[in-house]
């Protein structure tokens, strides 16, 4: 993942930490470390907008659609690839965490403007990413601090993370901070 590329002390790093852990603490009361930083990290990792779909298919094409992502998953039931299938339901939480959470327009506009065309049009992000995070809750990750149990707090409270994240996203919006401001335009133009 990206985390690496950014130092611990670059200041996209620092603001989204903080964003995290104050609207997660003051605005929701729920002060979880674990899971701020967490999900600064993923905020971090998606300000780069080619993590969106980072994930490949077996022919090595970017996966861009949440529809593709679950058809993915579906192909390991014949296999024992047991750590590609933690990566792709991981992966699908923290999309579907991230979009339902800074871009919920995005998807309100899939679903009211017709775009049948589209792959996810009919589905439900937030069913979606609780039950990968829910799957991902089963493994135990390469990392250390991505415990069971940290996914489990993900897909327990997966709808309070999206609104801790609208909460970040409306502080982004009063900061007019330009990578989130070119996130959105790519998103939503």
């Amino acid at each position: 993942m990206m985390e690496a590329s950014i130092s611990k002390h670059h200041p996209l790093r620092q603001l989204f930490g903080v964003l995290t852990e104050k609207n997660f603490a003051e605005t929701l009361g729920w002060a979880d470390f674990n899971v701020t930083h967490y999900l600064a990290n993923l905020l971090v990792e998606f300000a780069h907008v080619d993590q969106l779909h980072c994930i490949k298919s077996r022919q090595g094409e970017s996966i861009e659609s949440v529809v593709d992502l679950l058809f993915e998953t579906e192909s390991f039931e014949d296999t024992l690839d047991v750590e590609r299938e933690r990566v792709v339901h991981r992966h699908i939480g923290d999309l579907t965490l991230f979009m339902a959470g800074l871009f919920p327009e995005y998807l309100s506009r899939i679903k009211a403007s017709g775009l049948i065309h589209h792959k996810d049009f009919l589905v439900d992000y937030v069913k979606a990413g609780k039950r990968s995070y829910g799957i991902v809750a089963t493994y135990q990750g390469e990392e250390p601090q991505e415990t069971p149990a940290l996914f489990q707090k993900l897909s327990a409270n997966f709808e309070l993370c999206v609104t801790g994240l609208g909460f970040v996203r409306l502080d982004l919006d009063r900061m007019q901070v330009p990578s989130y401001r070119k996130a959105k335009d790519i998103l939503l133009h």
